[in-house]
C-alpha cells in the first residue's frame, strides 16, 4: 500500500486532500488556514530543506511525493525534486497553467525586483499583489508614487503605502472598487494562474491599466506532471495500491 505525502501551496492542493485516506500526509507551510476536517495527517511547518524532507520521508515511509505548491515556490519544489530522488521515490507535481493575455490587455513581463522598479518609473500609483515581499521595499518609494500592496495578512505601511490584509477568492465588484478609490493605474502581479484571483485582470483590462507581470521561475523536472485537479485523481484512482489507501 502506498503512502502519499502532499505538499500544499495552492487551493487545488486542498481539495486533493479532502480525498486522501488516514495513512497519508497533507503538509502546509503554515502561511495559511490549516484544515481541520480532513480524513488525512495534516503536517504543519517545514523540514529543513531537501535534506531534511528527505529524512522525514524514510522516516514516515512515504512512496510518492505529490508536489501542489505555489508555482512561484521554486526552492520548495526542487527541495522536493531532491528529496524524492534521494529516497528513491517518485515526484509528481501538479502545475497550474499560466494566464495567457487577451485582446485589450497590455501586459509588460519583468525578470526580477530591479527590472520591476525600473518598469514602475512612470507610474504614480501602483498595486502590488504579490505577497508580502515589497514590504522590504517600503523605505525605497519614490517620492512621487504611492503603493497600495495587497497581502494575505495587514501589516504596517508607511506615509506612502497602504497595506491591505485580505484573501481571495476577489469578487469583480470589489477588484473595480479598489482600483477605482485608490486611483490604481498599474497592477504588479505573479502569473499565478489562479481564478480565485484572476478578477484583477479583467479590471485593469476595463481601465486600460498596464499590469506588469512577475515572470514565472523554472521549476525543477519531476517524474510526472498534472495541469488539473483532475489528472491527479484519475492517477490516483488508475493505481490500485493507492485507490486503496483513499
Amino acid at each position: 500500500m502506498k503512502r502519499i505525502l502532499l505538499l500544499g501551496g495552492v487551493t487545488e492542493a486542498l481539495a486533493i486532500a479532502r480525498t486522501l485516506g488516514p495513512q497519508h500526509v497533507y503538509s502546509l507551510a503554515g502561511v495559511g488556514r490549516v484544515p481541520t476536517d480532513l480524513t488525512c495527517e495534516v503536517r504543519v511547518g517545514g523540514y529543513g530543506g531537501a535534506e531534511g524532507l528527505a529524512r522525514y520521508m524514510r522516516e514516515q515511509h512515504i512512496d510518492v511525493l505529490l508536489d501542489a505548491t505555489h508555482p512561484y515556490a521554486a526552492q520548495i519544489s526542487g527541495n522536493a525534486a531532491l528529496a524524492a530522488r534521494a529516497c528513491g521515490i517518485e515526484c509528481w507535481a501538479l502545475r497550474r497553467p499560466v494566464w495567457q493575455p487577451q485582446p485589450g490587455d497590455d501586459w509588460r513581463e519583468v525578470a526580477d525586483w530591479d527590472e520591476l522598479v525600473t518598469a514602475l518609473t512612470p507610474f504614480k500609483r501602483p498595486l502590488f499583489t504579490l505577497g508580502k515581499e515589497p514590504l522590504a521595499h517600503l523605505h525605497e518609494i519614490p517620492a512621487d508614487q504611492f503603493w497600495t500592496l495587497r497581502a494575505l495578512d495587514p501589516y504596517p505601511g508607511n506615509e506612502r503605502c497602504k497595506v491591505i490584509g485580505a484573501r481571495g477568492p476577489f469578487r469583480i465588484d470589489d477588484e473595480r472598487r479598489l482600483f477605482e478609490q485608490q486611483h490604481i493605474d498599474v497592477l504588479i502581479s505573479k502569473n499565478s494562474g489562479s481564478s480565485a484571483t484572476e478578477p484583477k485582470l479583467e479590471v485593469a483590462r476595463e481601465r486600460g491599466v498596464p499590469v506588469l507581470i512577475l515572470k514565472r521561475p523554472e521549476l525543477a523536472e519531476v517524474d510526472r506532471v498534472f495541469w488539473g485537479v483532475g489528472e491527479v485523481l484519475s492517477a490516483l484512482e488508475n493505481d490500485a495500491e493507492m485507490i486503496s489507501n483513499t
